[in-house]
């Protein structure tokens, strides 16, 4: 299968602190891939040496196998690299739907038109509702954002994230603070989305994680511990050591 994403040796040191060492990872096209590991592992500094939120020590990141490395944030998110986290200050006073438009007219270079309004948008409409329609939120379209409950936010940022036709969408706990049900149905729409979007996530809820990952790699001290299928990493006594405890007896 061909690789959307490859790190090389990808460090991020401050000082004598190493928060990242050395990190290769390859996502292959349409992976649905979990990032797992105990908090100060480094995981939301790889993200962010990912998307170009910081440079890299040393080391290098591919998309598609493009270097990308010294690109800025905007440029990777044009390249195809989404992150929620990018994108999740949502616009308080407009509709689900006014949301959604207005970020598909930034893919396509015509936000800044601010003479046109989303009324007018005919195509950008259609095409708004009918992502709305993927997520379940075609029902929420005439609804302030301020007025969603907390996780029909989480899925309006999904949505504003597939507004820009990502190749790779980036999900930093995208069930912070969710009660476990809407956590659920969360992560039932993530797995329904179309497998030319690869997904590469970090999440603390190792049911979620073991139910919708098809591989895990394990970060410890900013280094790879390992990566392997759910089975092997619940199965691996260094992963329970380390990290995993008595979760997977729940799993």
């Amino acid at each position: 299968m061909s690789t959307i994403l490859r790190t090389e040796s990808l460090s991020k040191q401050w000082g004598a602190f190493a928060a990242n060492s050395e990190v290769n990872l390859n996502l292959a096209v349409g992976a649905r891939h979990a990032l797992i590991g105990p908090n100060g592992a480094g995981k939301t500094t790889f993200i962010n040496l990912l998307t170009g939120v910081y440079a890299p020590t040393t080391g290098r990141v591919f998309l598609d196998g493009q270097d990308v490395t010294a690109l800025p944030q905007h440029m990777r998110v044009k390249r195809g690299m989404t992150r929620t986290f990018q994108i999740n200050t949502l616009f308080a006073g407009l509709t689900v739907l006014e949301s959604v438009v207005l970020a598909i007219c930034e893919r396509k270079g015509t936000a800044g038109r601010w003479w046109c309004t989303v009324a007018s948008q005919k195509e950008e409409i259609a095409e708004a509702m009918a992502l709305l329609d993927s997520l379940g939120l075609a029902g929420d379209a005439d609804i302030e954002t301020r007025h969603l409950a907390y996780g029909r936010q989480r899925l309006l940022e999904i949505a504003l994230a597939l507004a820009t036709k990502p190749k790779l969408l980036l999900l930093d706990e995208p069930a912070a603070g969710i009660p476990a049900a809407e956590s659920r149905e969360l992560f039932g729409v993530i797995d329904r989305l179309p497998r030319d979007v690869t997904i590469l996530f970090i999440e603390h809820d190792m049911g979620l994680v073991f139910r919708f990952a098809e591989r895990i790699t394990v970060l410890v001290g900013g280094k790879v511990l390992t990566e392997g299928t759910p089975e092997e990493i619940a199965a691996d006594p260094h992963v329970k050591t380390v990290y995993l405890g008595e979760a997977t007896h729940h799993v």
